[in-house]
C-alpha cells in the first residue's frame, strides 16, 4: 500500500467502516461519532491518503471550480491588467485546491456565463469588470450563485473589491496642482464602466478642494479612434497644461498623437496616466501615473470568494492600496512655463 495512492475503499476496509462513514469524516459533514472521525482522520494522515476531486466534490456538493470573467472587448494594452488579475486568482485558487474556469463575456452578452452556470460547473464566479448596467452580477444573484466583483458597484449586496481608485486620483491630482498645474483635461473612456466614475469623482473632487473652477477640468468621454483626433484638438486650443489619461490604453494613444502633432512632452504639454502598466515603462519621457497591484487584487478576490462559499463573513467591501509615480512627464521644463 506504501507504493501506490490508497482510495476511500482502502481507508473503509482497514478501519472496517463502510464508505459512507469515511466522506462524512473527511467532508466534516453528516451524523458520525467523534471517535470514529478522528480515528478515521488519524489514518488518512498516517498513510497521506488525498481524497480524489470528484468525490471529495461529491460528498460536499460542490465542483471545485472556479469561474472567473473575462471581458471580451479588451485591447492589447488593457491584457497585462486581465493576465496579472487572473494569475493571482489562480494563485490562490490553486492553494486551496481549487481549479479556475474562464469565461468571455460582454457588456450585452453573458451566454458564456450563463451555460457555465446552468451546468453546475462551477462553485462561485470572480467578475473581473463592473459595469453601470450589471447583466453579469444580476444574473448570479437571480442564480443565487456566490460571486465577487474586481471593482465598485452601485448594486445592493454584491461583495466588492478593488483598488482605491477615487482617491489614488484625488491623490494625483492634488500633487499636480501642488506644482502649479492649474488647467486639465481628462481624456476618459465608455461611461458604461464604473472605475471610470469613481476616477473621474476623484480628479473631479481635488479641482473643489483646491478652489478651482469646473471650468479647468476639461472631460472628454468621446475617445474612440475615429474621434480622438478631434478631442485633441479641441484640447489643445483648449490651452490645458496637463492631459490626464483615464487609463494606459487611452495615454498610448495620447501620446502617438502628440508626438505626430511635432509636440514635446512635458516641454510643451504634460501628460499623466490614471493606470500605469507595463506598456508605458519603455515610454521617453516616462509617465507619472498610478501603480495597482493586479496580481494582489486577484488574489484578494479569490480568497473572498471562497471565503464566502464556505459560509464565513465577508467584508462587503475591500479596497487595496496603490502608488503614485510622478516622473519625467509632469516635469517643470525651466524656459517653457509662464
Amino acid at each position: 500500500m506504501e507504493n501506490k495512492r490508497i482510495t476511500i475503499d482502502d481507508v473503509a476496509v482497514a478501519l472496517s467502516v463502510s464508505k459512507t462513514t469515511v466522506s462524512r469524516a473527511i467532508s466534516g459533514k453528516g451524523r458520525i461519532g467523534a471517535a470514529t472521525r478522528e480515528r478515521i482522520l488519524a489514518y488518512i494522515e498516517e498513510h497521506d491518503y488525498v481524497p480524489n476531486a470528484i468525490a471529495k466534490g461529491l460528498a460536499q456538493s460542490r465542483t471545485y471550480n472556479l469561474g472567473i470573467t473575462v471581458p471580451v472587448d479588451f485591447t492589447l494594452v488593457d491584457l497585462p491588467f486581465f493576465q496579472k488579475c487572473l494569475m493571482g486568482v489562480c494563485d490562490y485558487a490553486a492553494s486551496e485546491d481549487y481549479d479556475v474556469l474562464v469565461t468571455l463575456t460582454s457588456i450585452d452578452d453573458i451566454s458564456q456565463l450563463e451555460r457555465l452556470v446552468n451546468n453546475r460547473k462551477v462553485d462561485g464566479v470572480v467578475l473581473t469588470r463592473t459595469l453601470t448596467k450589471d447583466l453579469p452580477a444580476q444574473f448570479l444573484m437571480d442564480k443565487k450563485v456566490p460571486f465577487v466583483s474586481v471593482g465598485l458597484s452601485k448594486m445592493q449586496g454584491i461583495i466588492q473589491v478593488d483598488n482605491d481608485h477615487e482617491t489614488a486620483c484625488f491623490d494625483l491630482t492634488t500633487r499636480l496642482i501642488g506644482m502649479g498645474i492649474k488647467r486639465f483635461a481628462l481624456i476618459c473612456d465608455s461611461g458604461a464602466y464604473v472605475v471610470t466614475r469613481s476616477r473621474c469623482n476623484g480628479f473631479e473632487n481635488a479641482l473643489k478642494e483646491a478652489g478651482l473652477p469646473e471650468s479647468n477640468g476639461l472631460i472628454f468621454d468621446d475617445t474612440t479612434d475615429e474621434n480622438l483626433d478631434r478631442v485633441l484638438e479641441r484640447v489643445l486650443k483648449s490651452d490645458v497644461d496637463c492631459i490626464l489619461c483615464m487609463d494606459d490604453s487611452i495615454c498610448v494613444k495620447v501620446l502617438d498623437r502628440l508626438r505626430k502633432a511635432g509636440l514635446e512632452v512635458p516641454a510643451d504639454i504634460k501628460v499623466a496616466s490614471f493606470y500605469n502598466s507595463s506598456v508605458l515603462e519603455r515610454n521617453i519621457p516616462s509617465i507619472t501615473s498610478l501603480d495597482f497591484d493586479a496580481r494582489e487584487l486577484g488574489r484578494v478576490a479569490c480568497k473572498t470568494l471562497i471565503q464566502l462559499i464556505n459560509g464565513e463573513t465577508v467584508p462587503s467591501r475591500s479596497l487595496l492600496g496603490y502608488r503614485v509615480s510622478m516622473k519625467e512627464s509632469t516635469k517643470t521644463i525651466l524656459g517653457k512655463e509662464e
